[in-house]
């Protein structure tokens, strides 16, 4: 990537306030404070990025539309509220809310949400959004904290479960897999956020329940298209060695790969489903070919988010903490060896690669690769501006 200059511009609409990711349920006081931009209706220019203040997340679908939050702010008599929007840009520039915070209610109790992360389906007709939410529970102002999984088409109607509502209590992780009628998520299992079990439900049916009885899990990351999973497994003593796993979702079976020497975090599959990718630890990302877990790469780099490109041979890395501001940059992948005895030292070897900066070493709150790898969106931190750039 050559040029910063990014390929479309919007001027921004919808009222926004500055903050945390976390909801917002405040006394009039403080809003002052937090009231710092106001947007103004779009407009597109030639060759340039689509650009708007306040978006928490974003995410690209299958056919190469965006979807993205907005931070919205509602005022009371007696509180100020935080319901995000969510908008979707097309792959033609245009631009539609599909879901305006203020109309969704949940109970007579004040409620507040900030949308954490938004994850498309397969077929790019549906969504699943998670959110974090805050709720007053008294008249002295004490709140509830929460998380939950909306359940959304493409045009923002709530897909609602046979007998229930169109959220998932206390789910995270969530998604539509390729059957197009079953959703998986993740539910606690060990506190506070150690491990978790897996569990599904069928919205047209109402059923669901849990997914492999007795196995809880430190990660998982899903190949939807696929029905798929592979999964960090532990004992709920977190005594024994981390477990990599593959799931089939649907048949409801399980596979050991390999026993792991460590595991930080950092768990995904490459985009054709036949790599797993995880940090060993803060300076070392390992990759293993699933058909053949002993086969395995080492490359040392900082611990950070990151994406595949879509031919696998490169990897787009944010260094540093999810939600903190990092610069980008492309880290090439070494081919997976088979790895040797544990008797030999140093059995498999550790790549040391330099890192090719991206977009002139800016920093960026979030970032994620368009399917195809031809376009790469992006969000400021500051006033948190959407930006897509074109990557060829």
């Amino acid at each position: 990537m050559e040029s910063p200059e990014p390929q479309t511009v919007f001027t921004p609409s919808e009222t926004a306030a500055a903050g945390n990711l976390r909801p917002l349920l405040l006394p009039p006081a403080l809003l002052p404070l937090l009231l710092l931009a106001f947007l103004l209706p779009a407009s597109v220019a030639a060759q340039a990025s689509p650009t708007l203040n306040e978006c928490t997340t974003l995410a690209y679908a299958p056919d190469g539309r965006i979807a993205y939050a907005v931070k919205h702010i509602l005022t009371t008599r007696r509180l100020e509220i935080q319901r995000d929007d969510i908008w979707v840009l097309g792959i033609d520039g245009k631009r539609k809310r599909i879901v305006n915070g203020e109309k969704l209610v949940r109970g007579p109790a004040a409620f507040s949400y900030a949308i954490q992360s938004l994850r498309w389906a397969p077929d790019s007709t549906r969504l699943t959004v998670e959110m974090l939410t805050s709720r007053m529970i008294n008249e002295r102002g004490d709140t509830e904290e929460g998380v939950l999984a909306l359940l959304i088409d493409d045009n923002g109607k709530e897909i609602r479960i046979s007998g229930a509502d169109s959220v998932i209590p206390e789910a995270t992780n969530a998604a539509w897999l390729g059957d197009g009628v079953t959703v998986v998520y993740l539910a606690e299992a060990v506190k506070p956020k150690l491990l978790y079990s897996i569990q599904s439900v069928r919205p047209v049916a109402g059923r669901g329940g849990g997914l492999f009885a007795d196995h809880v899990f430190a990660a998982v990351a899903w190949n939807a298209k696929q029905n798929s999973a592979v999964a960090v497994e532990r004992d709920r003593s977190l005594s024994g060695p981390p477990r990599l796993v593959a799931l089939d979702l649907l048949k409801e079976t399980r596979s050991e790969l390999a026993v792991l020497e460590g595991f930080l975090g950092g768990l995904s599959i490459s985009p054709s489903g036949s790599k797993v990718a995880y940090f060993r630890d803060h300076g070392l990302l390992e990759i293993r070919d699933i058909s053949a877990p002993n086969s395995v790469a080492r490359v040392r780099i900082g611990y950070g988010s990151y994406q595949w490109e879509p031919d696998e041979r490169r990897i787009l890395v944010k260094r540093g903490l999810d939600r903190r501001s990092g610069d980008l940059a492309w880290v090439s992948l070494p081919h997976t060896v088979p790895a040797a005895d544990k008797s030999v030292s140093n059995p498999v070897p550790v790549a040391e690669v330099e890192p090719q900066p991206v977009l002139h070493g800016l920093t960026f709150r979030d970032f994620e690769l368009s399917p195809d790898g031809r376009s790469l969106a992006v969000i400021q931190p500051g006033k948190r501006n959407l930006l897509v750039y074109r990557t060829q």
